[in-house]
Parts: C-alpha cells; sequence; structure tokens
C-alpha cells in the first residue's frame, strides 16, 4: 500500500526547479495539483462522469477487436449488442478477479438509460445514432489511434508493440484474416496481393483490445473512489491520487491481448500466454501517447514543414490534455471535446450545482468541463510519478539524503517536460494553470 509519508528525518535543499513548489509537493506524498476541498470536488465528481462513458468504450472497443475486426463497412460498430453490454467486468461484481468497485459487474444503470433515451427520447437506436445523440466513440477511437501511431514506446519494457512486427504475430493475424474472410474470394484475393494491408489493419485491432482492456481497469477505479468519496472516506487530493496508485499496483500484472471471435471460434492474434501486462503494454503506452503527444487538430497548427510548427520528431509531440486549449475544437486532442459532451450526460449533481454558479452561461459548460477534466489528468498524471518512483527508487521518507536526491531527480525530469521552450511547449503546458482556482 502507498502511503502518505510521515515528515522526513533527513531534509535536502530547496529545490532550484522552475516548479520547485510542485516538486516539494511531490516529495511530501502530494500531487501537482493543489490540496484543497474545491479540486477535491471537481476531480472526483469528473471522474464519476468519465467512467460511465469509458464504461461504454471499453465494451465497445473489444466488441470492435473481437467481433467487427476488419469488416470493410463498420457501419454499426457503434451499436453495442447485448452480450457486451451484459459483459462482466472482470474488477466489479461478485465473480471479479479483483473487485476494485463494489458495484456491479455489468454496464453502469447511469449508461444503459442513456443507451435507452438519450438527450431526447426512447427511439431507434439508429436515430439516436444519427441525431448524434449517443455516446461519442469517436473519442475512443482517437485515443487507440494515438497509441497506434505512438509507437515503439518504453521499449524493450513495453514488449506487446514489437511483438505486432513479428512473424509469430503474422502468422496468427493471417490464420484470424483468412478465417474472417473464408468464403469471400473478393478479399481474399485483395489479401494475397496486398497482406501487409490487412495485417496493418490486424494491428490497429490489437489496439482495439489493448486500450478496451486498459479501461475496462480504470472504470471500475473511478467508481470506486467516487462512492469512497460520497462516504466522506476520501477527504483529500493526495488520498484520492494515492487511491489511483494502489490500483495501479493492484492490477498491473493483468493480461493483454487481442482474441478475434469468428462464428463462434476463437483465434489467439496475441495469446495471453505471452505474458504482456497491464502496467508496461497498455497503462503507461496510453498515458505517453494520449496526455501528452496525441496529434495536433487539423486547423490549430500548420502541417507545412517549412513553418515549423510541428515537430519533426513524434517524441516532442505535445497536444495531449495536459497541454490542451481549453476551447472545444471539436477533436480528441486540444481539447477532448467529444469526450466533454459524453461527461456533461453524467456529472454528479454536486459538480452540476458547481457549474452553474461559476459558468457565464449555459454553453460556457463545456468549457468548464475541459477544465476540470484537464485538473483531474494532472492528478492522474502525479498518480504514475509516484507509481514509477515507488516501482523504481526510494520511499518518499527515506532516511538515505542520497535516496532522496535521487528521488527529487526523477521528479524534476518529469516536471522538465513542461519546462522545454520548443514549439510552444512551455506556453502550451497548463501545470501553471491548475495551480490556481482562477483558472476556468
Amino acid at each position: 500500500m502507498v502511503q502518505t509519508p510521515t515528515k522526513p528525518a533527513t531534509k535536502l535543499p530547496p529545490s532550484q526547479h522552475e516548479f520547485a513548489d510542485i516538486v516539494h509537493r511531490l516529495e511530501a506524498g502530494g500531487a501537482m495539483i493543489p490540496d484543497t476541498p474545491e479540486n477535491l470536488m471537481q476531480i472526483i465528481g469528473i471522474w464519476k462522469a468519465y467512467a460511465v462513458p469509458m464504461d461504454f468504450y471499453w465494451r465497445d472497443l473489444l466488441y470492435i477487436g473481437e467481433q467487427v475486426f476488419l469488416n470493410p463497412f463498420p457501419f454499426f460498430k457503434y451499436f453495442l449488442p447485448k452480450e457486451y453490454l451484459e459483459r462482466h467486468n472482470h474488477y466489479a461484481g461478485d465473480d471479479a478477479d479483483l473487485r476494485i468497485w463494489r458495484g456491479e459487474a455489468t454496464a453502469h444503470p447511469e449508461l444503459v438509460a442513456f443507451i435507452e433515451k438519450g438527450e431526447t427520447q426512447k427511439m431507434p437506436k439508429l436515430l439516436h445514432h444519427l441525431w448524434h445523440d449517443r455516446i461519442n466513440m469517436e473519442f475512443a477511437e482517437a485515443c487507440m489511434r494515438a497509441m497506434l501511431w505512438h509507437r515503439n514506446m518504453y521499449a524493450p519494457v513495453n514488449q506487446f508493440d514489437p511483438y505486432l512486427d513479428t512473424e509469430e504475430y503474422k502468422d496468427n493475424a493471417n490464420r484470424a484474416i483468412e478465417a474472417y474472410f473464408k468464403g469471400n474470394p473478393v478479399m481474399l484475393g485483395w489479401h494475397k496481393l496486398f497482406p501487409e494491408m490487412f495485417i496493418e489493419q490486424c494491428r490497429q485491432a490489437s489496439y482495439y483490445s489493448n486500450l478496451g482492456l486498459f479501461w475496462e481497469v480504470m472504470a471500475p477505479v473511478f467508481f470506486e473512489v467516487s462512492d469512497l468519496y460520497d462516504e466522506g472516506k476520501i477527504t483529500s487530493v493526495p488520498e484520492a491520487m494515492n487511491f489511483l496508485v494502489n490500483g495501479i499496483f493492484a492490477i498491473a500484472g493483468r493480461p493483454i491481448y487481442h482474441h478475434v471471435y469468428v462464428k463462434g471460434e476463437c483465434y489467439e492474434v496475441i495469446p495471453k500466454s505471452k505474458g504482456f501486462t497491464w502496467l508496461y503494454e497498455a497503462a503507461l503506452p496510453y498515458v505517453e501517447s494520449v496526455f501528452y503527444r496525441t496529434a495536433p487538430f487539423r486547423g490549430t497548427k500548420s502541417y507545412n514543414a517549412q513553418a515549423g510548427e510541428v515537430p519533426s520528431d513524434q517524441k516532442d509531440f505535445h497536444y495531449g490534455v495536459l497541454y490542451a486549449d481549453k476551447f472545444p475544437v471539436g477533436s480528441a486532442g486540444v481539447p477532448p471535446t467529444l469526450l466533454m459532451q459524453d461527461m456533461l450526460h453524467f456529472l454528479p449533481p454536486y459538480l452540476q450545482g458547481f457549474y452553474e454558479k461559476r459558468c457565464r452561461s449555459e454553453s460556457d459548460i463545456l468549457n468548464q468541463i475541459g477544465i476540470t477534466f484537464q485538473r483531474s489528468m494532472y492528478c492522474v498524471t502525479s498518480a504514475v510519478f509516484q507509481a514509477l518512483r515507488t516501482a523504481l527508487l526510494y520511499p518518499l521518507d527515506d532516511p538515505n539524503p542520497k535516496h532522496l536526491q535521487a528521488n527529487r531527480a526523477f521528479f524534476e525530469a518529469q516536471l522538465d517536460r513542461f519546462c522545454r521552450p520548443e514549439y510552444g511547449i512551455r506556453d502550451a503546458a497548463r501545470l501553471r494553470n491548475i495551480q490556481t482556482a482562477d483558472y476556468r
């Protein structure tokens, strides 16, 4: 269990970092976001509002990766069948592998109610879809594509991504592809002529599965921390952050795999036996590609190479939620507008009331949700920092000053990513903004 440390016996000289106050806060077991009742209320409330659509995201991602697979015209891929709505989450319900949330294993009741009625009224699914009165899976797919595009991260620890280029993976994929297109000579012919085309599509389906399995864990984590807050058992930002840290360690070894089902037969494109795990093959790549990198939304940055606005190296991309502009522009990166619309439907009453008092108008609420979400993701990123520090370095109350200095160097290196002047990274980062309640 990770706990907020007591005052260490050994003290280091004050940090000289640009964000020295935040360095000291992290060293004391805190988060990048200040510990205030308002901040706690916002991040817990938005995690709850995030968890409900996420309960749809992970189910539909797995449905697409396992069943839709290579359908060339996937018109109904967002129409989640009943079996996936009733699919048991492995981390909730009485039959959970590890029960994180005390609630039910099937789709969340608020989600089920929204799918049936939406914002309008009860009507056929197709009409809800065409009216865009639905959960916006486009956001989830944008996150998946960010992970797919920003490949080769955390190698050699991350073995999932290199495996996608191995002959073993291609053999497994070919078996699934040939089974999927069995009886379709046109598609089988295309596969023989352009074998890499469908292999690449299979890689994308593998990332659908990867992200779905990642979010299957995060949804019950957010549901449970919300319930604990409602019960008065989470009373500070560090406690909320440490709940995430403990969750990270509890499910770090959860298998990451990709199974395809064709006419009831399972094809193990990525078998569980490969030993790929939730932390190294899903969580860390997700944080890196979605929180930090993603890609600039067309229209906000020049894609002209001579203009030099977009970095030449992917590692320098800085268009994720930690850098996002607060104004909705309709993309998953700057900021996650579609997610903000999804979260609007599931705000807890206390957060809804908070926005009603501070919003300039009803149309301003998406901006406020976006800013709150940004604050909350800095808290999640802080949990990642503390988890990595726990796994790789030393306790925060370690009496050895060399060990404390190593911890400090780690925290300062993480914060350096928000200080770089190249491509306007320092100006784009919102770390300064979230230090004050005036950022709204």
